[in-house]
């Protein structure tokens, strides 16, 4: 497995680049990782698919009459519409977007629905929530706030119900009435059909507010062409034919509450004409009377040429201070009923406004604002913040409106007294017109103003009347809510493509991952790029404990490998005294008593007498490995004068041409032992009888008794272990190569386990079986 190196080399003139076909050839040696993690993904995937509910999309669409685009419903209902201004404010595709979207509008259908309680039963291992349940869940009396509860509800024969909650388990019956904690007081009633169901069921009971945000989230509302005046709706829901019916709810509930609004200013309109008319009627019933008693009393039958030109000459100023005096009285009468306290919250009737466009407007809005309070208090009281905001709004506008009709009185105040002036000035013009005839004339003028304002008010009240009864909704279904084929969640083939990818994208990342991460050797390429001792043998992985791999098991890979290292050797041991061979490495535990064992082995099988010397005098290992007893050897010949060489060598049974030194009794001092005066006499008579001399030293990354052994060596062979040595550790051997002080030195890379170590060059595979189990390949260590 590759590491991740500097992006200089240290020890290389040449930029390193990125090597595709060493990444390619690694990812390729984990094709086991990439198949498992593929086949786990899609497992993950298959059984996400399999067992997560799906969820449908529902679809609807609503043609909205837009007073500013124009619109089918507007066309065909604006001639009744212009009689009396009942609709008040323009309307809009975005006022009914946000209208739609409006969290009210949600409570009420979740209210009317009882949505915030589910019903769901177990289905193949998962559970599926149930439209058309066996049975209901009836909340008698709920606390203020519900806490979201799940009930396990198992149905057993004879109608015995066994309720299961957190903290909470209870036998009951249908109809019986039991405390729910979170809840308030519930009872399970049968379902409609009469069948009694017998099984294991769940619901789930939450607030309506909890309910109502969790629609909120599913519900769409938008114009997706800003060209027409159509509103797409969706609903994303588990069940399609619930999803449906949800969806129809909140249409109905939109068009039902836009025709009450109208509705309610028609209501009020038609009221407060109807309190006018009555009080006109009875002073017109008046007038008319003292018109009747005074043609008696004066026994006037006809008018005289006189007076009927006066009639001629002064009705036009009589009709325009009709006029006048009908607006003035509406007005006044506007005015007293904007200021009753009693009536500061009733819609105002708008189809009596004088036809100013501003003034229109801000009754509009004024009306809206008090639909909009009296929504708020479904749901709040007086005192709430809301309520009060709206409550400031609407007694700001009404000081406005009130100043608006108290401008627009005095200005009919001036237009009546101008009239008055002119009528007077007309009628002083006949002064010879009899008094009778003129006391005639006054009540005739009385007369005509009080009954073109009873004209006045019955033709607003029949025009409020027609309005109402052709009220439609602003909106209306041209596309009904319908349920699309396929789920839009989860889609399989998304889920599987997902979980092929991922199978392929996390074992790609593990791998890099672990190359970041990694700072041991790993390839041929982390030695290449840190020293420039050349590598002159590379040892297999041993799967077994035998440390005798050359003796017991001649023509394995390791084996090979060994052979291969004898010939590397005839390359640096050219003449016939460099016959001493020293084994080193960075630290312990890099294999350099198994490598000097086999090593001397194979050389011994050449017929050539070898001798293996064990002088790491800190921590042997030799002799444990070859099963001898140390107990003589190397310490003993240096403290004991008298000693001969012959006494402390040892043949081995593993070979007639192998013998060995022990390191003997571990001394007090080892380095000074290894530079010992006998040492240099010792080596000399060592290679008058033996072809090779092999010394097991110390880690020279750790003591420095190896370098002390350095003079006596023709060839220092370097041992480093993949995934063991780190990559910084041959910065040593680098320096002792450069210093001179190791010159003649190779590297061996001991216990290869990589098939792609040596970019393609497998050792794993030679010699060994080819019936591996398929299983030991997928989790062999890389």
């Amino acid at each position: 497995m590759p590491s991740i190196q500097t992006e200089n080399k240290i020890f290389s003139g040449q930029d390193e680049s990125i090597d595709l076909k060493k990444i390619f050839s690694t990812l390729f040696d984990k094709w086991h990782w990439f198949l498992m993690s593929v086949i786990i993904f899609v497992i993950a995937a298959f059984m996400y698919t399999r067992y997560t509910a799906p969820i449908f999309q529902i679809n609807a669409k609503l043609l909205v009459n837009d007073d500013e685009k124009g619109g089918g419903l507007g066309k065909q209902a604006g001639s009744l519409m212009d009689l009396g201004g009942i609709l008040g404010s323009r309307n809009s595709v975005e006022n009914e977007v946000e209208i739609l979207k409006t969290r009210f509008l949600m409570e009420q259908v979740v209210r009317q629905m009882q949505l915030n309680i589910t019903y769901s039963r177990k289905i193949n291992l998962v559970s599926r929530e149930l439209y058309q349940a066996p049975f209901r869940i009836v909340i008698e009396k709920g606390v203020d706030t519900i806490l979201a509860t799940r009930l396990d509800i198992d149905i057993k024969p004879q109608g015995k119900l066994r309720i299961t909650s957190d903290h909470f388990e209870k036998d009951v019956t249908f109809n019986e009435i039991f405390d729910l904690k979170g809840v308030g007081k519930v009872k399970v009633t049968p379902g409609s059909d009469g069948v009694m169901p017998i099984g294991e069921f769940f619901v789930t009971i939450k607030s309506i507010d909890q309910r109502v945000a969790e629609l909120m989230r599913q519900l769409s509302v938008g114009v997706s062409n800003k060209q027409v005046t159509i509103i797409d709706l969706g609903l994303a829901y588990p069940l399609p034919n619930k999803g449906e019916d949800i969806l129809n709810t909140i249409i109905t509930q939109y068009t039902n509450t836009n025709l009450s609004d109208k509705n309610s200013i028609a209501d009020s309109t038609y009221k407060f004409i109807k309190e006018r008319l009555n009080v006109i009627a009875a002073e017109l019933g008046d007038v008319e009377d003292n018109v009747e008693s005074f043609k008696k009393s004066n026994k006037l039958a006809d008018m005289s040429e006189q007076g009927k030109l006066l009639v001629q000459n002064t009705g036009e100023f009589s009709s325009e201070l009709a006029k006048a005096e009908t607006q003035i009285s509406i007005l006044t009468d506007l005015e007293k009923y904007l200021k009753d306290e009693t009536k500061n919250k009733r819609v105002f009737p708008t189809s009596l406004l004088p036809s100013d466009m501003v003034f229109s407007n801000m009754m509009g809005n004024y009306n809206s604002l008090l639909i909009e309070r009296d929504r708020l208090l479904l749901g709040n009281t007086e005192e709430s913040p809301f309520v009060k905001n709206i409550d400031n709004q609407i007694a700001s506008m009404r000081q406005g409106i009130l100043a608006n009709i108290e401008s627009t009185k005095n200005t009919f105040v001036l237009t009546r007294s101008k009239l008055r002036g002119q009528l007077a000035s007309a009628e002083n013009q006949i002064s010879d017109v009899p008094q009778i005839e003129k006391n005639y004339l006054k009540l005739a003028r009385n007369q005509q103003i009080k009954q073109e304002l009873y004209i006045f008010l019955m033709q607003k009240a029949e025009e409020t009347a027609i309005s109402k009864t052709s009220n439609i909704s602003v909106a209306k279904v041209i596309d009904p809510p319908k349920s699309e084929v396929s789920p839009i969640s989860p889609k399989k083939t998304i889920f599987y493509a997902l979980a092929i990818l991922s199978g392929i994208v996390f074992p790609t990342a593990l791998i890099f991952l672990i190359n970041i991460l990694n700072t041991t050797i790993s390839t041929k390429m982390d030695i290449s790029s840190q020293t420039d001792v050349p590598v002159i043998g590379e040892i297999s992985h041993n799967d077994s404990s035998d440390n005798l791999i050359v003796a017991n098991q001649s023509r394995s890979a390791i084996s090979e490998q060994f052979r291969a290292l004898r010939t590397n050797l005839s390359f640096f041991l050219k003449n016939k005294d460099e016959k001493v061979i020293l084994l080193t490495s960075s630290m312990s535990g890099e294999g350099k008593s198994f490598t000097a064992i086999n090593l001397g082995n194979i050389l011994a099988l050449a017929g050539k007498k070898v001798l293996l010397m064990e002088l790491d005098l800190r921590k042997p290992g030799l002799s444990a490995k070859l099963g001898l007893d140390g107990g003589v050897g190397f310490s003993n010949y240096t403290i004991t004068p008298n000693m001969e060489v012959g006494d402390i060598i040892k043949p081995l049974t593993i070979n007639k041409n192998m013998f060995i030194i022990s390191s003997g009794p571990l001394p007090p001092n080892p380095a000074e032992t290894l530079i010992s005066e006998r040492m240099p006499k010792l080596i000399e008579e060592l290679k008058e009888e033996f072809d090779y001399i092999i010394m097991d030293a110390p880690p020279i990354g750790i003591i420095a008794d190896a370098q002390l052994l350095t003079p006596y060596a023709s060839l220092v062979l370097y041992l480093v272990r993949q995934k063991v040595t780190r990559i910084d550790q041959l910065h040593l051997a680098q320096d002792l190569y450069k210093s001179g002080k190791m010159k003649n030195m190779g590297i061996v890379v001991n216990d290869i386990i990589s098939k792609y170590y040596g970019y393609g060059y497998g050792y794993g595979n030679y010699g060994e079986s080819v019936n591996e189990k398929w299983y030991k390949k997928i989790f062999k260590n890389s």
